[in-house]
């Protein structure tokens, strides 16, 4: 049989509308009220009603079913009422007397529990749209009330709550039984009271702004007015004639000059009490305080530029022919009077920190004879530092480029991008693509500043670009720039560069005279040698810095007297302690560790390989190796394992055993593909328990066919291994031409062994069987 149907007295209540989840106090001065509220409290189970509103006579077709909270009671104004909570909807079906009482029979249409996805999104933009409603009425609470509400048909029904609402919406929210179109139907008579707030606001503020304007305008200018008749002040038309004369004196392009006279008359119109007065000003300030038509005036004797790039830095034979180059170029163009059609590639300084880039930009200019602005880049995230601000914001400016130039007092200095590779980009734009049609000679003639509104001819301009890294600078904006390494300085080139420049400027820095402190040629070589391990000459400098110091304090304190020679057998008591490295030859030799040269961003550096095995199966990888060098010793171990019979191995010991592979330090993320050889070497040492020789060092990408492909930083690295002390490198054989780039008194200490298969590097790189390490 079927379940009989529910039946439920009815509490009809005329224009008024109650949706599920609501609860309130409900008057019942009526007496079928009454009757109904009587006959539920009376039933056996929860005391249930039906709660259906009446319009003109006639009842709803879908009604709320409700559960009475306790008793009826007075409520205030002397009406007796209850309190009912809303539970669900229900379709009314057909009605009959039951005593004093109406019951009807109901179809339960209580919300599915399941929530469609197009139900959360719609939810999601109500509450959005209901809480911006609340917080324009400074209704918080009632927002973190909405914010406990997680189903979205009981979300669609608080909007019974809203007195925005007519009963005839408030009933058709009722009677929509599906959640996502009860939503939308809610959600568009949200957006409709959001829509007349924002309308009554918006007329309410433009009526009080333009009263208060209006009131404070004529205070102001009448203060202003007795303020100047007072001190007998010039009046607003002198300021006008002064614009007008600099605007007439400087000369500006056409499109600057017909915007700087109608700015003019903007202000002339404004009137110095008009809040857009003081922002006209500045911009015709900023406007007029650019070096328009002004040049430096190039040095075209290229004898003169070379011996100013000589004087300033030692080495760096690459660039300053670069530099010569640009130079004789510009020069014939000049001479010839052939146009100038843009200054050609920029120039990018990628190296490590301390060799000099950033001070090279100012020795260009200096033999350019131009002016010299540094813009540092590190950090950057806002395209506007390059762009400029619109003036629509308060407190806008011009871009950097600008400032540069107004700085510069020339159109054409020579301005240094500072580490590009540190551009960052987040939600206010990407500062690397802004910079795309500043470096692109095509179009930086035309190049536009968000805050002048005009065209600016970055043409004449030398850009010289500086990085660290020259893969973490984007892509496109690379593909502008001339990338000019510079990998580091020899020991020699280091003692020249100390004695030529360090030496002499560290002196100065700490208050002392040529004749009173000098450094022996001995000692500076022991300060780079046992104090300091780097590319550049940072460190070198500070240390020579501290020893000027310590000196400066005994001649200070009267615990010596001038003149000073520092030599190596002072170092000590003035710098402490040597560096405790040591030397990559004077390892112990033990089977499984490898010597590696690696480039970092501080350049190039050695590092060590160490393998293990022990009982079990798989590959173990630490040391902070990114998704590369991980493939580097997996390809490493199925080399070794696949050629165990030609390395005088037992197979099944390489299979049964567990790898572990180590790179140290650990804290420090390593990655890249040119390890590969040295972790072959380390596992073939492992397995065969030959010892590899520690005066050798490595580098090479690996295959599994046992291929040695080439790598990049070839120079970095074997400078690396000569301040290591290594006495033999291994490179692939594609590198060879590499080898030209390094200076002859390196590559005559170093043993360099071309290899095009693993094999070759195996013969090198492995001391014979039983023999810890052959003379």
């Amino acid at each position: 049989m079927a379940p009989a149907p529910l039946t439920l007295p009815i509490l009809p209540l005329d224009d008024a509308v109650i949706l599920p989840h609501m609860a309130l106090a409900v008057g019942i001065a009526s007496d079928e009220a009454n009757a109904a509220v009587e006959e539920a409290l009376a039933s056996d189970g929860p005391p249930r009603i039906v709660i259906v509103t009446r319009r003109n006579g006639r009842f709803a077709s879908i009604g709320t079913v409700a559960e009475l909270d306790g008793q009826p009671a007075m409520l205030p104004g002397g009406v007796r009422g209850v309190t009912i909570r809303a539970l669900y909807r229900a379709q009314l079906g057909q009605a009959h007397a039951a005593g004093s009482s109406l019951r009807i029979e109901i179809t339960e249409h209580p919300d599915p529990d399941e929530v469609s996805e197009r139900a959360s999104e719609l939810s999601h933009e109500y509450r959005a749209v209901i809480e911006e409603i609340l917080e324009g009425r400074g209704a918080g609470g009632v927002i973190q009330f909405l914010r406990t509400i997680d189903h979205p048909g009981h979300l669609a029904d608080t909007a019974g709550y809203s007195p925005d609402l007519s009963v005839e919406r408030k009933l058709q929210l009722l009677e929509t039984l599906d959640v996502e179109e009860r939503l939308t139907l809610a959600l568009g008579f949200a957006r409709e009271t959001l829509g007349e707030m924002e309308l009554r606001r918006r007329i309410r503020d433009d009526v009080a702004d333009d009263m208060e304007k209006t009131q404070r305008d004529y205070v102001l200018r009448r203060q202003l007015d007795a303020i100047r008749k007072e001190l007998g002040d010039e009046d607003e038309e002198d300021e006008i004639e002064r614009l007008r004369k600099r605007i007439d004196e400087t000369p500006l392009s056409d499109e600057a000059r017909k915007e700087a006279e109608r700015e003019l008359k903007r202000l002339s119109a404004a009137g110095s009490g008009n809040p857009e007065a003081s922002m006209i000003r500045t911009y015709l300030d900023t406007l007029l305080s650019l070096p328009w038509g002004k040049e430096s005036e190039e040095r075209g004797d290229i004898a003169e530029a070379r011996a100013v790039l000589e004087a300033d830095h030692a080495g760096l034979e690459e660039v300053k022919s670069r530099i010569l180059e640009y130079l004789a170029v510009r020069k014939f163009r000049r001479d010839r009077a052939i146009e100038d059609e843009g200054q050609g590639a920029i120039l990018c300084l990628v190296g490590p920190p301390g060799v000099g880039k950033t001070s090279l930009g100012e020795s260009i200019a200096r033999a350019l004879g131009r002016e010299f602005v540094r813009m540092s880049l590190g950090g950057m995230r806002d395209e506007a530092e390059i762009r400029g601000h619109r003036r629509t914001y308060v407190g806008a400016l011009p871009g950097r480029l600008v400032r540069a130039l107004r700085d510069a007092g020339t159109m054409n200095p020579v301005i240094l991008l500072d580490e590009v590779d540190k551009l960052g980009n987040d939600w206010r734009g990407d500062p690397s693509s802004a910079l795309l049609e500043v470096l692109d000679p095509a179009q930086n003639s035309t190049f536009r500043d968000h805050y002048l509104d005009l065209q600016v001819d970055l043409s004449k301009v030398l850009f010289i670009a500086t990085a660290n890294l020259e893969e973490t600078i984007p892509g496109p904006l690379l593909d502008r720039l001339e990338v000019i390494r510079i990998d580091g300085y020899t020991e020699q080139e280091k003692l020249a560069i100390g004695s030529r420049y360090l030496v002499p400027r560290a002196r100065t820095r700490n208050g002392l005279l040529d004749d009173e402190v000098a450094i022996d040629d001995e000692a500076l070589s022991q300060i780079v040698s046992d104090y300091t391990r780097e590319a550049g000459v940072r460190s070198f400098e500070r240390h020579l810095i501290k020893v000027m110091r310590k000196v400066a304090t005994k001649l200070a304190s009267g615990e010596t007297t001038a003149p000073v020679t520092v030599r190596p057998d002072g170092l000590r008591e003035l710098l402490g302690r040597p560096r405790p490295d040591v030397e990559m030859s004077e390892r112990e030799p033990v089977p499984g560790v490898a010597t590696g040269l690696a480039v970092t961003g501080a350049g190039g550096d050695v590092l060590v390989v160490e393998a293990t095995a022990m009982t079990g199966k798989g590959l173990t990888l630490t040391g902070q190796l990114g998704d590369v060098m991980r493939e580097s010793a997996s390809i490493a171990l199925s080399y070794v394992r696949s050629h165990a019979l030609e390395l005088g191995v037992d197979p099944a010991i390489v299979g049964d055993r567990e790898v572990h592979v180590h790179v140290p330090a650990g804290a420090i993320p390593k990655d890249g593909p040119s390890a590969g050889v040295t972790m072959v070497v380390a596992l073939a040492s492992l397995f065969s328990d030959r010892n590899v020789l520690t005066t050798v060092g490595m580098t090479g990408e690996v295959t599994l066919q046992g291929r040695v492909l080439p790598v990049g930083g070839i120079k970095q690295k074997l400078l690396a291994a000569h301040r290591s002390g290594l006495t033999d490198v291994i490179v692939p054989a594609r590198n060879v031409g590499d080898l030209d780039d390094l200076p002859e008194a390196v590559l005559a200490e170093l043993r360099v062994h071309l290899v095009d298969t693993v094999d070759e590097a195996l013969a090198v790189a492995l001391a014979p069987a039983g023999d810890p390490q052959p003379a």
